[in-house]
């Protein structure tokens, strides 16, 4: 069953990237944070299930004891939503599942734990990726026939790369919340220490997407049924994705993690299938070393 999780889990995923894109409309100046609305809803409604199906005495003082964590990962997707306005999901989506680099790079400096040589080449090869692509972005940004879009995608470019740090971050201070000897989380035990993070995540979360509802009503942003349907599809497919992606990793994680850290080839493929996107080889060749590099070190981390 592992093996069927690990493959819903990349479907949903990469459905949820491509209902990200649809709803990141350049033109409407608040359609990330209608997004955040939405996402931050149903995982709300979801923490709520989660919380009363599994009979969870639960301590919601942890809402603050968690928020480091959680304030990391819902400020980086946030900014995800904010680029895919204006960069192509094939772009977007290899980059932001890079952020496993800068993860293994602060847990090298500052904790001190040791890269092996296999990690180190996948790392090399994200940046040569990461590196090519920027070199073709802002060659297309300084082609004299360049037209706005690829002005305004040179600098979007570096946007799911502020994502990469800020998601980074919350991943490496997730590292001590879910260590049951280093932990400040209260009332939990040894098996539900993760479902109690989750749960406190999933709480901020709603808690933000009220304050976001909040300010778009007093902005008076309009939005059509459209996007709202849109967004909630993409909340769906997110949540869903995460619910099955704890099942994907208890079964058998070595394989799991790089089958799930690979998700973003499906937003490839949904992008040239569904939004007609469409990339030069040298683009396809970096994001191959990108993809290839993240598959490295989902094994790396699996093992």
């Amino acid at each position: 069953m592992w093996f069927i999780f690990s493959i819903l889990v990349m479907i949903l995923w990469g459905a949820a990237d491509l209902f990200y894109k649809k709803s990141a409309n350049p033109d409407e100046k608040y359609s990330h944070l209608k997004t955040v609305v939405a996402v931050g809803i149903i995982m709300g409604i979801h923490g709520i299930f989660t919380l009363f199906s599994n009979n969870l005495d639960y301590n919601f003082k942890n809402i603050l004891i968690y928020l480091p964590v959680s304030s990391m990962y819902i400020l980086s997707m946030a900014i995800g939503y904010f680029g895919l306005k204006y960069l192509e999901l094939s772009i977007s989506s290899p980059i932001q599942n890079s952020s496993g680099i800068i993860t293994s790079i602060l847990c090298f400096f500052l904790l001190h734990e040791k890269l092996d040589f296999i990690s180190l080449i996948s790392i090399i090869l994200i940046g040569i990726g990461l590196i090519f692509l920027g070199v073709i972005e802002k060659n297309k940004n300084n082609d004299e026939n360049a037209n706005k879009k690829y002005k305004i995608g040179f600098i979007a470019f570096f946007i799911p790369i502020i994502y990469c740090i800020v998601d980074s971050l919350g991943t490496f201070f997730d590292a001590y919340y879910l260590e049951i000897s280093t932990t400040p989380l209260i009332g939990f035990t040894e098996d539900n220490l993760e479902l109690v993070a989750n749960i406190s995540y999933e709480f901020t979360f709603l808690i933000t997407a009220i304050i976001a509802l909040v300010f778009l009503l007093i902005k008076r942003a309009n939005t059509s049924k459209e996007t709202v349907k849109t967004n909630i599809f993409a909340a769906i497919f997110e949540t869903i994705g995460q619910f099955f992606y704890v099942y994907a990793m208890s079964g058998n994680a070595i394989i799991a993690a790089p089958m799930v850290s690979a998700y973003c080839i499906v937003s490839m493929i949904f992008s040239r299938v569904f939004l007609k996107e469409k990339l030069t080889k040298k683009e396809y060749f970096s994001l191959a070393l990108i993809i290839i590099g993240i598959i490295i070190l989902g094994i790396m981390e699996a093992v």
